[in-house]
């Protein structure tokens, strides 16, 4: 169990981390997070890799991971919120095979942030258009 941010006596938020066993850690994400004295919560839509243009990307998995993962920061901090706190982030990807060679880009990006999150990742038939990944979020202050 780990907590973050601050304790209920200051009335901030604090984040405890559930995490019963260990072969999630290496993964990047965990069982639960509990969140407490929640000053606001932000809900994202699924962001993907759609340009500033409204056109949705038609290259490759790691290229629309790496632009879905900019526009997810971009909602978030036009919202006034760190993508440290994001508490819960599902992956719908039309391909775990694709998905996967790139999953430590994620990783990667996951730990760069020390972001704890409760996370599904989900196999879908299709995104919208040529979308292959989409990321769901929801982040708390």
């Amino acid at each position: 169990m780990h907590v973050h941010g601050f304790n209920e006596k200051t009335k901030k938020m604090e984040k405890r981390i559930i995490n019963p066993w260990k072969w999630q850690d290496e993964r990047h994400y965990a069982q639960a997070v509990e969140v407490k004295a929640v000053q606001s919560t932000l809900y994202c839509a699924g962001q993907a890799a759609v340009h500033d243009d409204g056109t949705s990307s038609t290259d490759d998995m790691k290229t629309q991971l790496q632009l879905a993962i900019k526009n997810l920061e971009r909602v978030i901090s036009e919202a006034g919120y760190e993508t440290k706190n994001i508490v819960r982030l599902n992956v719908y990807t039309t391909s775990h095979d694709e998905f996967l060679p790139h999953f430590d880009l994620f990783g990667e990006w996951i730990a760069k942030n020390g972001i704890q999150q409760a996370s599904s990742f989900i196999e879908v038939k299709t995104l919208y258009e040529t979308l292959k990944v989409e990321l769901e979020a929801t982040v708390v202050k």
